[in-house]
């Protein structure tokens, strides 16, 4: 069936340019919360493109966003199901799950994202959440880790690490990051009320006292 969003005589490549205006519409209405007009572009998007998976991630954003779960998780779903490898499809059903406190779906979820994706910044921040409500840091560690060696200056990505690594008892590599840290932001309270707790830990172990 036609619509009026794909004439049958329009050109190819004046879809291709048509459906990009209309995802990054979509985007632009959803940064500034106005969701009723970025569903209306997604959707339209939708129709010009239905086997792109992007219009179906914006679409779980916005239902996300305004905290309907299960319809998000189905608009996540799709996304997932046209490109397979849509890593924002996965972070987007990770959200869905550390929302609904099932940490282990989320888990697995986040690191289907970065492993297509390793610089997924919301992923990496999402499985660094999950990991302290489960308490299993080296997974999350290894990718954090992979994500600072291509952006070594992020300073809440080295937070994230060096709070791991003091949970993970590597308390000398948690010195040193909060200390790097505390060059760039030496008025970083939480760096450096961190890094007290960790070079107390340090004294303790030489003195052999367990803390």
């Amino acid at each position: 069936m036609e619509t009026k969003n794909r004439p049958a005589d329009m050109p190819e490549h004046a879809l291709t340019q048509h459906y990009e205006v209309l995802k990054e519409l979509g985007d632009c209405y959803t940064s500034l919360a106005e969701y009723s007009r970025a569903k209306e572009q997604y959707e339209q998007a939708a129709q010009i493109a239905p086997d792109e998976a992007m219009p179906y991630v914006g679409l779980g954003v916005i239902e996300f966003q305004q905290g309907k779960l299960d319809d998000a998780e189905l608009a996540f779903k799709v996304a997932k199901r046209l490109d397979p490898k849509c890593s924002r499809a996965f972070c987007g059903l990770a959200m869905v799950h550390q929302q609904r406190t099932n940490y282990s779906q989320a888990l697995e979820f986040y690191l289907n994202c970065l492993e297509l994706d390793s610089e997924n910044l919301t992923a990496l921040l999402g499985l660094f959440q999950t990991s302290i409500q489960m308490g299993s840091f080296s997974k999350v560690i290894h990718y954090l880790e992979l994500y600072l060696n291509s952006h070594p200056a992020d300073l809440a990505v080295m937070f994230c690490l060096a709070t791991l690594y003091d949970r993970d008892r590597r308390l000398d590599d948690a010195r040193k990051l909060l200390l790097d840290i505390l060059v760039f932001t030496p008025e970083n309270t939480d760096a450096a009320n961190l890094l007290e707790e960790v070079e107390h830990k340090l004294a303790s172990s030489l003195n052999g006292v367990n803390v």
